[in-house]
């Protein structure tokens, strides 16, 4: 059986976190690797138009594909959220929340209800210091859009 290894953690000139201690590699080995950003988050869809249409209708870019595609990727910021097509009989469950941070969480709440979406609740100021609100896409995806307080 697998058993995680709880490694220790530096951080690097960067700000980036950097796994493991300069003691724990052997030596001549390069400095220790990081984890700099996320690049994509990739969501399964039903309806490839309707997922379209809803990241269309909050104000996600198009980068590539489209309601018909076999792969679609919005831009996000220098990040990217694709969309890949999956059947009917594909089922999922809960996953975790997508948390994207923007420039007008009231704003974008605002767009969110005249394009007829329905957030969970209103934007509020959270006690881990973000304004954000919650809203679910056309196939479940839990989605969270937030600003870090002043």
């Amino acid at each position: 059986m697998w058993k995680a290894r709880v490694p220790t953690t530096t951080r690097h000139r960067s700000g980036a976190l950097a796994f493991g201690s300069p003691s724990s590699y052997p030596s001549g080995m390069a400095a220790p690797v990081t984890i700099e950003s996320i690049s994509a988050i990739t969501l399964a869809t039903h309806d490839m138009a309707a997922a379209v249409a809803f990241y269309r209708a909050l104000g996600f870019r198009l980068h590539y594909g489209g309601g018909e595609a076999r792969f679609t990727s919005f831009h996000v910021g220098t990040s990217y959220l694709n969309l890949v097509p999956q059947p009917p009989e594909r089922e999922w469950t809960w996953w975790g929340r997508a948390i994207f941070h923007v420039s007008d969480v009231d704003a974008l709440y605002a767009r969110a209800l005249s394009q007829g979406l329905t957030p969970q609740a209103p934007p509020r100021d959270a006690e881990w210091g973000e304004r954000y609100f919650h809203l679910t896409d056309p196939d479940g995806h839990e989605l969270s859009f937030a600003r870090p307080l002043p």
